[in-house]
């Protein structure tokens, strides 16, 4: 039976507004020990992610963390997941979209955050579980 995305994803989700600064977002990211957070806008209802490459990319730039708000680094056009979904699945959408981290929406409400690191998390485990213990890493 495959894993699904409710086994592997964090349902810890660290969610953010808009004006939020990316040192604000970093720190409350750092804090949770997570790399994504949801960037949630009530004025437009929209769900967006704001993820640790994001804000790297901004200091990279030389742009100043205590000026730029999570809205100009926020990735709105996003690719969310179900719980149903298997861990093929997720890997597959993060493949094809170049991205790590998926939202993880229960109707219109985010319940989770899926990455990269949990899949691998997951199939690792499942896979080291299959070995025979002397055998095991």
């Amino acid at each position: 039976m495959p894993t699904l995305v409710r086994e592997a994803m964090s349902s810890l989700v660290l969610t953010i507004g808009p004006a939020h600064t990316l040192r604000q977002a970093a720190a409350l990211m750092s804090a949770r020990r997570v790399g994504a957070a949801v960037v949630f806008d009530p004025d437009t209802s929209g769900v967006g992610i704001l993820t640790e490459r994001d804000v790297l990319n901004s200091l990279g730039a030389g742009q100043d963390p205590d000026r730029e708000s999570a809205q100009e680094h926020t990735t709105t056009e996003v690719v969310f997941a179900t719980p149903e979904w298997t861990l093929e699945q997720a890997a597959a959408a993060m493949t094809h979209g170049g991205f790590r981290h998926l939202i993880v929406l229960e109707g219109q409400e985010p319940v989770g955050v899926v990455s990269v690191r949990d899949i691998v998390r997951c199939w690792t485990s499942a896979r080291t579980e299959e070995v025979p213990s002397t055998l095991a890493v």
